[in-house]
């Protein structure tokens, strides 16, 4: 079987006479092949870094593509191999529409999501969904052709929204929660063990009457609610349970309501997340209260804003970065076809000043 030939030492590829055809417009890759002296797909595969063209065609097209201003069009190229080179990250809000992109929590996430991406070259949507006006925001994106994947951060109320998109468009990761049987991947903390872990914490100490602050109608609260409840159960404690919205602007009114109603009935606090803990931090502050004195508290993420409250919050640490590591990583293999498994993460304790020591 005689060699290949390299396509830059064909025949096609010597250099010729052109009467002037140098200076005119670069359009297409025929139009810098007739002025190369070598054909479109030659053209094409130098401009791509092919080594099928040798060293020398490559540069001398690269040094002709420069000169006349041509750049190969990426969209065309892509739609050749049927990739976009673009992920969708996806924020559904069916449990939370005030919620905003700008939320410290989202935002942190979305960095790391960002980086993870980026560095592996491709491009970001970004679309934050509310599922009320558009029921069809999943199938929508998924089948848009624009991506070559999603990443959705969080599952929100859509859980079953999300179990039936997966069943036929397998690049899609989900963060949240992961259930046995569940179709979906997800990559996301322990959240019900999480819960648990800060109930006992408390409980350690001193604290006998516990509260919890958020919604329990997204997946992943629900679950950071039912961990406090187990161990509450467990020991006899009671637990009061003080729903409020996720966004800044609407839950410190209600907050401030609430301590103030309910202000008796606990002297521990788990919240839902970190910007709900640092929002009763202000308000208990404002009512005379001490923390931790009077009441402890405890948040949920461990955002980097947490170091920073008066005094530092304690919180449960979720991995962030390291999830988000994980999300792309397994996106990129569902992408070139590979199966992919959820990935559930141990939450863990992150002491600072609004706990007691243990009593």
């Amino acid at each position: 079987m005689p060699p290949a030939m390299d396509p830059g030492n064909t025949p096609e590829d010597k250099q010729v006479e052109n009467d002037g055809a140098e200076t005119a417009k670069v359009k297409t890759l025929a139009d810098l092949g007739r002025i190369a002296g070598v054909t479109a797909g030659t053209v094409s595969r130098a401009l791509a870094g092919s080594e099928l063209v040798s060293k020398r065609t490559r540069e001398r097209i690269l040094a002709l593509a420069s000169e006349h201003g041509f750049q190969l069009n990426q969209i065309a190229s892509k739609l050749r191999s049927k990739r976009t080179g673009m992920i969708g990250v996806v924020i559904p809000l069916g449990h939370e529409r005030s919620q905003h992109i700008s939320d410290p929590f989202f935002m942190t996430l979305l960095g790391h999501l960002a980086d993870e991406i980026t560095e592996r070259g491709y491009s970001i949507v970004l679309e934050r969904a509310i599922p009320e006006e558009k029921p069809d925001w999943l199938d929508r994106i998924c089948g848009s052709g624009m991506v070559d994947g999603v990443i959705l951060i969080g599952q929100s109320d859509q859980f079953e929204t999300i179990e039936r998109v997966a069943a036929t468009y397998r690049p899609l990761v989900a963060w949240g929660s992961y259930h046995v049987g569940q179709r979906h991947c997800a990559v996301g903390t322990d959240n019900r063990a999480g819960g648990a872990l800060a109930a006992r914490r408390l409980l350690a100490g001193g604290s006998k009457r516990l509260a919890f602050l958020g919604e329990t109608t997204g997946v992943e609260i629900a679950e950071r609610f039912a961990g406090v409840r187990d161990v509450a159960e467990q020991v006899g404690a009671s637990l009061l349970h003080l729903p409020c919205h996720m966004s800044f602007e609407l839950m410190t009114g209600e907050l401030e309501g609430l301590l103030t109603q309910q202000g008796e009935r606990f002297d521990g606090i788990v919240a839902a997340s970190d910007l709900i803990a640092m929002t009763a931090l202000k308000i208990l502050h404002g009512q005379g209260k001490q923390v931790p004195s009077d009441v402890q508290v405890i948040g949920y993420d461990d955002l980097p804003l947490a170091t920073q409250t008066m005094p530092p919050l304690t919180t449960i640490r979720q991995d962030i970065s390291g999830g988000a590591r994980e999300i792309v990583q397994r996106l990129q293999s569902a992408i070139a076809g590979g199966d992919i498994a959820s990935l559930v993460m141990a939450p863990s304790l992150i002491e600072r000043e609004t706990t007691r020591r243990s009593a």
